[in-house]
């Protein structure tokens, strides 16, 4: 049908500036397509690697699958640890905030495992943390204010072991 354009490799800078816009904007999708299209000319590009996840995990509230699952790829790409580690709780939360968002038996309990593993991801983040770049911290406090907030997010509970009398 329509073949793909290649990007100059010359544009690729001007390309990010636009995908950050196009967020900005609350237009993943095109900030997506941008992130693909420097990355077919720079392979591994870490800042269009970290822009694709962010631009995908934008969309988890109407398109969770696949985009859930290609964020967790570009994540992979991403080499510094910290950075990835970040980054990979800001999907968690963004995953734990579309369950709650939609709503739904077991939601709550859903949506508060992927919090959990939020402040996980955080907190092993502000352990590595660059002097100076408390990112990390702050978004803990966010997961944790927004657990305070809303109560009907918690762990599913048990149900306890049943004894069968003969």
């Amino acid at each position: 049908m329509f073949e793909l354009k290649p990007l100059s490799p010359d544009s690729v800078a001007t390309a990010l500036e636009k995908a950050h816009r196009y967020r900005l904007l609350n237009e993943p999708l095109e900030a997506e397509s941008i992130c693909r299209d420097v990355l077919a000319v720079a392979p591994g590009h870490q800042e269009a690697l970290v822009t694709l996840l962010l631009a995908l995990s934008d969309q988890f509230d109407e398109r969770l699958f696949p985009c859930f699952d290609q964020a967790q790829e570009a994540l992979a790409a991403i080499q510094d640890e910290y950075s990835r580690t970040y980054h990979q709780g800001i999907a968690f939360e963004r995953r734990a905030k579309a369950h709650h968002k939609r709503g739904g038996q077991r939601s709550g309990s859903v949506a508060y495992g992927w919090f959990r593993q939020a402040l996980e991801s955080f907190e092993r983040a502000a352990e590595i943390r660059p002097r100076g770049n408390d990112d990390a911290i702050l978004r803990w406090n966010t997961v944790v204010r927004i657990l305070e907030a809303h109560r009907e997010l918690a762990p599913e509970a048990e149900e306890p072991a049943r004894t069968w009398l003969e």
